[in-house]
């Protein structure tokens, strides 16, 4: 084509930002364009089947003596170490597992700042989209249009008039917003004041307090349904364009078991999820597991990391990795985490949640989901088996909620938001074009 863009993403190494960006990407590719990802080098050979140009980075130095099985090995250990964390309130997780969070993305940003330089020379994109909660300046100063977008809870543009980003704090309840915010600032001035002098040092802008990556003058995405959004309470100005959902369409098939289909009267079909990290608490997941194995209800399983060890029920199917997009559409309640793809794809196909938060943005989304009346939040590590269950039963058996939910996912759906990202980006670097 005439005008055939290069389009460089950099996403975040986790599994939501890169996946939601491979949606986006894979409708740009289908419009011709050359989509390369600046990646985390733990996905070299999985982009570049779909299609995409693998410009791969290390975001630390590479360990020689590190196999896959070591890499499996360190979130393995992570979350052994780590779960402990979860369990605590999350005005104190800012200082135990937020701000050591913030501060390894910061370490990794200034590790890969010349290597992303190199690929930006390489490459010449036209438009470099960031989906991260950290800034690298060499997207900022490479003298192409840069576009932000945010696969996270969108309290993460912040304001006045909603909860702190990472509370999981009601929207009706301002008690501790501002303790919160107090302990917020305590917990990581000091890491964003070394991080603002080293961007500006690097030639990039300085960054907003309490901001750790810089907002685009141009566009920006959000990937959150309109159903769960804030915007009554932060209007956004012009440059944000909200995609409701962001649908990859690369997943495999999946082909639910026939005697899912003939079960109980009443029963119905669960789809049980604790992300990447989640499946790694061998103990969390195997007691949902041991739960949902007592009732009546088929239940698809993403048993994670460490699927050799878990022990499925007969009422049961899994594996460590599902094709979820093709897994959600068939379900009746979808049992999640609430990191932000999870539920925007839960919703965007009209299924209520039970959310049980672990870490990050995923109490924001428990909260929302809850108070907007699509689901429920419950207590990860101290739900009793009764209050499980009498969620699952109560959420299945509201045909007032199951009709509302799905006729959110009707009107999700009918928005096109993976579409409305690409249209957005691609705007963006065919105005830059038509102006060199």
């Amino acid at each position: 084509m005439s005008d055939r863009l290069t389009v460089l993403f950099m996403p975040e190494s986790a599994h939501g930002p890169t996946n939601q960006c491979i949606g986006i990407g894979k409708v740009l590719l289908d419009r011709g364009h050359k989509v390369v990802f600046a990646a985390e080098r733990s996905w070299e050979g999985q982009l570049a089947p779909l299609g995409f140009v693998e410009a791969l980075v290390d975001l630390a130095a590479p360990d020689p003596d590190a196999t896959d099985e070591a890499a499996g090995q360190f979130w393995i250990d992570f979350i052994n170490e780590t779960a402990p964390e979860f369990r605590k309130p999350t005005i104190e997780q800012l200082s135990t597992f937020v701000q050591p969070t913030y501060q390894a993305l910061i370490d990794g940003a200034k590790y890969v700042e010349p290597q992303l330089k190199a690929i930006i020379a390489e490459h010449r994109p036209d438009v470099l989209v960031e989906d991260n909660v950290v800034t690298f300046p060499a997207l900022m100063t490479s003298g192409a249009p840069y576009v932000r977008i945010v696969s996270c809870n969108p309290l993460e543009m912040r304001g006045s008039e909603i909860a702190p980003l990472f509370s999981g704090y009601a929207a009706a309840d301002r008690s501790g917003w501002e303790e919160f915010l107090a302990e917020f600032d305590r917990t990581h001035q000091g890491s964003w004041e070394d991080f603002n002098a080293w961007v500006q040092e690097q030639g990039a802008p300085p960054l907003q307090p309490r901001e750790f990556i810089h907002t685009s003058e141009l566009a920006n995405l959000y990937v959150y349904p309109e159903e769960l959004d804030y915007l009554a309470d932060r209007p956004l100005d012009d440059t944000w364009h909200r995609m409701d959902s962001s649908l990859r369409e690369t997943d495999g098939e999946f082909e639910m078991p026939a005697e899912f289909l003939d079960r109980p009267e009443g029963a119905g079909i669960i789809y049980l999820s604790l992300g990447s990290l989640g499946g790694a608490d061998i103990g969390l997941l195997q007691g949902l597991i041991d739960v949902l194995g007592k009732t009546d209800h088929k239940v698809v399983v993403s048993m994670g990391p460490r699927a050799d060890e878990i022990r499925l029920a007969d009422n049961m199917v899994g594996a460590s990795i599902v094709p979820q997009t093709k897994v959600i559409p068939q379900v009746d309640l979808v049992i999640t985490h609430g990191g932000n793809n999870t539920t925007t794809e839960s919703l965007h196909f009209g299924k209520p949640m039970i959310v049980l938060p672990l870490f990050w943005d995923q109490y924001d989304n428990a909260q929302r989901v809850d108070e907007q009346g699509y689901g429920k939040r419950l207590s990860t590590y101290d739900h009793t088996e009764a209050e499980l269950l009498d969620a699952i039963d109560q959420l299945l058996g509201d045909s007032a909620l199951r009709e509302r939910a799905a006729a959110a996912g009707e009107a999700i759906r009918a928005r096109k938001g993976l579409h409305v990202g690409a249209d957005v980006i691609e705007k963006v670097g065919l105005d830059h074009v038509a102006t060199r």
